[in-house]
């Protein structure tokens, strides 16, 4: 949790952010990821001064456990000083603890982010999907969390001023608008109308924004006419691909050229023979695509 010190900003961890959304994909099929085309709606974590703080951080906590499909789940939330915002104890239930930072007694309007992240861990050590690393693990939480409809929560704690800044979660702002634009692209949702915070909707523009390059790069249809004209200026010559490039070239098994490239929803590699326009459905999201190859 980043109180009131430096917000790192950018996208720095796209590469696993991008696997942890491939991975999503894998582990729970494209089915199971279209049942949770519905957020969070801020009336269903809505927190005022006047209620009961602990009674409050439950009910709040039975919301995102309802969300995330867990109704054998029970979270038991206190409050301590502590550094982080919040931990969770992965035991194998069905009661899991929750200790919250002592700033969300002051701070209501956030703990449902809080509690967002860590009901995320519960749900993803049920489905033992997990990462090599701690670093890793925890930005494969921020990212299902957010993709699978609650991470809008983490993202509209973000608050930055020239004086002050909060930020949960392990994404950088930026980070969290792309999981956020990449799930609003899928279900065709407009998270920004829930947001509280200035910052947050910024970087949910800039989040947009890369997630729609997504869905320009050769050999999808969608590329501008730059990409288009590097794409056939590679194709002509078969070039091995610089590092960053979003396709590369490779002879197929009967000899012929095929291209290689990440597929805009999921990031699942896609080989395609190159032979102009073509319909491509991803083997893994279902996605259709049109290419010209």
């Amino acid at each position: 949790m980043a109180n009131g010190g430096p917000v790192e900003h950018g996208f720095p961890h796209l590469e696993t952010v991008r696997a942890a959304i491939n991975a999503l994909y894998r582990r729970l099929s494209p089915t199971t990821v279209q049942t949770f085309s519905a957020s969070v709606v801020p009336a269903d974590v809505a927190f005022c001064d006047t209620d009961d703080l602990h009674l409050g951080a439950q009910r709040v906590a039975h919301e995102i456990v309802r969300h995330f499909r867990l109704p054998d789940a029970r979270l038991i939330v206190c409050f301590r000083e502590m550094t982080h915002a919040a931990n969770i104890e992965l035991t194998a239930g069905p009661e899991y603890f929750v200790e919250l930072n002592d700033r969300f007694r002051t701070h209501r309007e956030d703990i449902g982010a809080a509690l967002a992240h860590e009901v995320a861990h519960v749900y993803l050590h049920r489905l033992d999907l997990a990462f090599p690393t701690t670093a890793e693990n925890e930005i494969l939480t921020d990212t299902v969390t957010t993709y699978l409809g609650a991470g809008w929560l983490l993202l509209d704690a973000y608050r930055e001023d020239g004086v002050s800044s909060q930020k949960l979660g392990y994404l950088t702002p930026e980070e969290f608008g792309y999981v956020l634009a990449k799930r609003s692209l899928l279900f065709q949702e407009d998270p920004s109308v829930w947001f509280t915070s200035a910052q947050a909707y910024t970087a949910y523009t800039k989040g947009l924004a890369r997630a729609r390059r997504d869905e320009q790069q050769p050999p999808l249809t969608g590329a501008g006419w730059a990409g288009r004209r590097r794409y056939a200026h590679d194709r002509h010559h078969a070039v091995p691909s610089p590092p960053g490039s979003p396709y590369s070239f490779a002879p197929g098994p009967s000899g012929d050229l095929r291209v290689s490239f990440p597929c805009p929803t999921c990031h699942q590699r896609i080989r395609l023979p190159v032979r102009g326009r073509v319909r491509a459905r991803c083997g893994l999201c279902r996605t259709v695509l049109e290419c010209d190859t």
